[in-house]
């Protein structure tokens, strides 16, 4: 990068999601210039239309789904005044709540933000809405990514649904057909069947949740079965009929075709990277499927253009983004972070209930990769404190190394499952063995205790089971 040219900016950052906006403020605390451009809201798909509305629906399917617990204290609940559309305004309220919250933040940092579209027209130079110029020492691309369309199921967001036209119903359906069993549609399952709605998932491998341990995956797949909702695994669809209702042509593994009926279908089989109309390859950056090329410190093909978040091949995860967006930020001030965030150390999670939360490798990935492991499972049942609320059904799972003990894995299901897993995820990190957690003094009743005792398992002494 030149170092000696006169910049409007030291970073120009496009795109104010959990990435971008993320990045400048960091950028401001290090002494740099930075500004942000975002074609929307401030926030991004997370805060807007993605992770924050949708926590807020399951929050309140999962309250909506636990009122015959009030009918077992003989309260009597009328249930004719529900309507939908009242919990869509409260997702709704809390996104641009938050949203607010983050051009707060940025006008508390000092930090520029510009409503418009970017192009970047130079290696230095990002033009908004095709006449104002801009420039900087460096550019930051965080543009994060939208749904992934399947031809013959495009969307309209009235019948074939994407996850944002799912966040968006204000009125609930009386089926819904729901393709790919990653995290996004089980949470949509797990919302819609809490509210009554029947639920048909179709996914094309051979189980639930692909990518996460599949001793866990197995925990929410039997909850949802007992909740009523149908599980096609080792399906395709294959075929889509249009009228008043859909019809869905699918098949299993074994050839066989069938069709459902459903008054609505969510498509949710991954996500596409927002690079399009950036003028990227036109400067020289290299792209892969769509995806920015990156190397160390989030620098692309070029030297003073990076890119954070889903617009690399990066897990397309909001923590992930804005880790990234502080590496490469300290990197531009001088700083020596480390060079790239360690897959094996970061968190995933899923957030229906019971919840999954996860890092790590799991046992198939072990196998995969010929590492040798050992695996000390604990269930919820153990603990106290989940059988006195009522929710005993979950484990804790370590994956570590048979021979130095070291943490390689570590996986939970249950209750608050996305919470307990960074107690793990920071012994791992720590270079912690389980022996750590299991002689550290955890509080009775709680379900951590399931993570000391899955712990005092891998050592051989768990107590309680």
């Amino acid at each position: 990068m030149s170092e000696n040219q006169n910049y409007d900016y030291d970073v120009v950052i496009i795109g104010a999601g959990p990435g971008g906006y993320v990045a400048a403020i960091r950028a401001n605390q290090l002494g740099l210039k930075p500004v942000v451009i975002e074609k929307d809201k401030p926030g991004g798909v997370c805060l807007n239309i993605g992770c924050i509305p949708s926590k807020s629906l399951i929050h309140q399917a999962d309250v909506f789904r636990h009122r015959a617990d009030l009918a077992g204290m003989g309260l009597k609940i009328d249930e004719s005044g529900f309507d939908y559309s009242s919990v869509f305004k409260k997702s709704r309220a809390a996104a641009q709540r938050l949203s607010k919250g983050v051009q707060s933040l940025l006008k508390k940092n000092k930090v520029e933000y510009v409503n418009g579209e970017a192009r970047i027209t130079g290696p230095h130079e990002v033009t908004v809405d095709g006449d104002k110029k801009i420039s900087g020492k460096a550019i930051l691309i965080a543009t994060g990514s939208r749904p992934r369309e399947i031809p013959g199921f495009e969307f309209d967001e009235k019948q074939i649904l994407s996850s944002t036209g799912a966040l968006m119903l204000e009125k609930l359906p009386k089926s819904l057909v729901i393709m790919g069993a990653g995290a996004i549609g089980m949470e949509f399952a797990f919302v819609m069947n809490a509210f009554g709605v029947e639920v048909t998932v179709v996914e094309l491998l051979d189980r639930v949740l692909p990518l996460e341990d599949e001793e866990t995956a197995a925990v929410i797949a039997k909850d949802f079965e007992k909740s009523g909702i149908t599980m096609l695994t080792g399906t395709k669809a294959t075929g889509l009929k249009k009228g008043k209702t859909l019809e869905i042509t699918v098949q299993d593994k074994d050839g066989k075709e069938s069709t459902l009926k459903s008054e609505k279908l969510l498509v949710a089989v991954g996500r596409a990277p927002n690079t399009e109309g950036l003028g990227l390859e036109e400067v020289g950056v290299t792209l892969d499927r769509g995806f920015v090329r990156v190397g160390d410190y989030y620098r692309s093909s070029v030297d003073s253009i990076f890119a954070i978040g889903d617009v690399t091949s990066s897990p397309l995860l909001a923590h992930v983004a804005s880790k990234e967006g502080e590496i490469a930020i300290e990197y531009l001030a001088g700083h020596h972070p480390e060079a790239r965030i360690d897959p094996l150390l970061i968190p995933s999670a899923v957030y229906c209930e019971p919840q999954i939360g996860s890092f790590g490798y799991t046992e198939a990935k072990a196998k995969e990769a010929g590492v040798a492991y050992k695996t000390a499972v604990f269930p919820y049942r153990g603990a106290g404190k989940a059988v006195a609320i009522e929710q005993p059904e979950g484990l804790v799972k370590l994956l570590f190394n048979p021979e130095t003990k070291a943490i390689i894995g570590g996986h939970v299901v249950g209750s608050a499952a996305t919470e307990l897993i960074h107690e793990i995820l920071l012994a791992a990190k720590a270079e912690l063995l389980p022996e750590d957690i299991a002689t550290m003094v955890h509080a009775h009743p709680t379900i951590s205790e399931a993570v000391m005792e899955s712990a005092r398992q891998a050592e051989g002494w768990a107590i309680h089971f």
